[in-house]
């Protein structure tokens, strides 16, 4: 088993020492367009995902669309920051379940009314904790939350770039 606890110290102090190392370009995400609005996506090191868009926009709903992997992402980001924190501060949570949802506007997306958000207007993480949900449970769940960076980049305006070529 992982020591997390222990990787996390190393992690922090090695950055202590070593600030300049702490900011870098994350890995790309390659997508590639296929029949039917079926994406399939790799990672430099293997990754793969295949992502494809319901029937009534004109995919085959064989694979979870981007939205489904977005509120994943979240989800499963949310869980691991929030294991982090409990690991640090030696904190058995128990079981950690973290559900995602949205509420959208499909105007938006298919360009019926372009004052609508093409993304999810709101979005809602809940977090349930198997273990006994004492005060420190869950100021270590929130802390852990807080600190998803997934879930940051939906509270707050990144900057984002198109090229096209």
């Amino acid at each position: 088993m992982t020591d997390v606890k222990g990787s996390i110290e190393r992690a922090v102090a090695y950055l202590i020492e070593h600030p300049d190392e702490a900011r870098y370009t994350d890995s790309a995400a390659t997508a590639r367009l296929g029949e039917s609005l079926r994406a399939e996506v790799e990672g430099p090191s293997g990754e793969r995902v295949v992502a494809d868009m319901p029937p009534a926009v004109g995919g085959r709903g064989e694979h979870p669309s981007p939205g489904w992997l977005f509120r994943a992402a979240v989800a499963s980001c949310v869980a691991s920051t929030i294991g982090m924190e409990a690991a640090r501060e030696g904190l058995d949570l128990g079981d950690v379940e973290v559900v995602v949802d949205s509420e959208s506007d499909d105007r938006g997306l298919l360009g019926i009314d372009e004052s609508v958000p093409a993304g999810p207007m709101s979005m809602r993480i809940r977090v349930r904790l198997s273990g006994e949900a004492s005060e420190r449970a869950v100021e270590v769940a929130e802390r852990g939350a807080a600190r998803c960076p997934v879930c940051d980049a939906t509270k707050r305006a990144v900057e984002v770039s198109v090229e096209v070529g």
